[in-house]
């Protein structure tokens, strides 16, 4: 944990992601990067400066699978009050417009929710899981299926909904979220989408798996490329 949280309070200020008052609302998948978010902005939350409300959202997608006593007892052991949306996402992605390519409409309909459940629990920000590999991998999807260079932001303000999007784990590698959950014990919500495993996303993260065991230093070249260009909001902070 003491490694996330020193990346993720060096982003946060690098970023000022953070101000006073702010109530924060983590959109818990249940996954390992999310479930890591949640406990160290909750560690974070003792000590930082900056005093801030915590809360979980969760989008539940309507999987067969989906198991939310898994959110509850993640929620309960941070000490947060946790609130689960049902939906109907995967019977319209899946079942009625049988989308070939489902992962854009999906994330739209849960970003859609998820900002209007934020906004009706008085969040003003919520936090997202996105971690420095998913940094990567889209800035290489976006370079060979768009021919765009583009990433995901580190701060995101949405007008319509007037909330900010706030990506703390912008500076932690993957391995650090799935070495802390594997250490702590910590049960997560097994895969329960279809495109698990078959998306552009996971051809990205082979890639880059690729490139790094060919290159050890293009994981840092990459992420300086991105600062020193200033892509999505991005700075080359010394």
């Amino acid at each position: 944990m003491q490694k996330i949280l020193s990346k993720m309070r060096k982003a946060i200020e690098n970023y000022n992601m953070i101000e006073d008052g702010d109530k924060i609302a983590v959109a818990l998948s249940g996954g390992k990067d999310s479930v890591s978010l949640l406990y160290a902005l909750k560690n974070l939350q003792i000590f930082y400066p900056k005093k801030f409300e915590l809360m979980a959202i969760t989008i539940n997608p309507g999987f067969d699978n989906f198991d939310t006593r898994i959110l509850e007892e993640i929620a309960k052991d941070v000490n947060v009050e946790i609130a689960i949306v049902p939906s109907d996402i995967k019977t319209i992605v899946f079942d009625i417009r049988k989308e070939k390519s489902p992962c854009s409409l999906c994330a739209n309909l849960r970003r859609g929710m998820l900002n209007s459940a934020a906004k009706e629990y008085g969040c003003n920000k919520i936090a997202l899981g996105h971690n420095e590999d998913d940094v990567l991998e889209t800035f290489l999807m976006n370079l060979i299926y768009a021919g765009s260079l583009n990433t995901i932001a580190p701060v995101s303000y949405m007008d319509r909904s007037n909330m900010t999007l706030i990506r703390p784990l912008i500076y932690t590698e993957e391995k650090y979220t799935k070495s802390f959950v594997k250490r702590n014990n910590i049960k997560i919500m097994p895969k329960v989408c279809p495109m698990d495993g078959t998306s552009k996303r996971e051809y990205a993260l082979n890639l880059l798996k690729s490139i790094e065991m060919e290159y050890k230093h293009s994981r840092a070249n990459i992420i300086g490329a991105i600062k020193r260009n200033e892509i999505n909001g991005w700075k080359d902070f010394n």
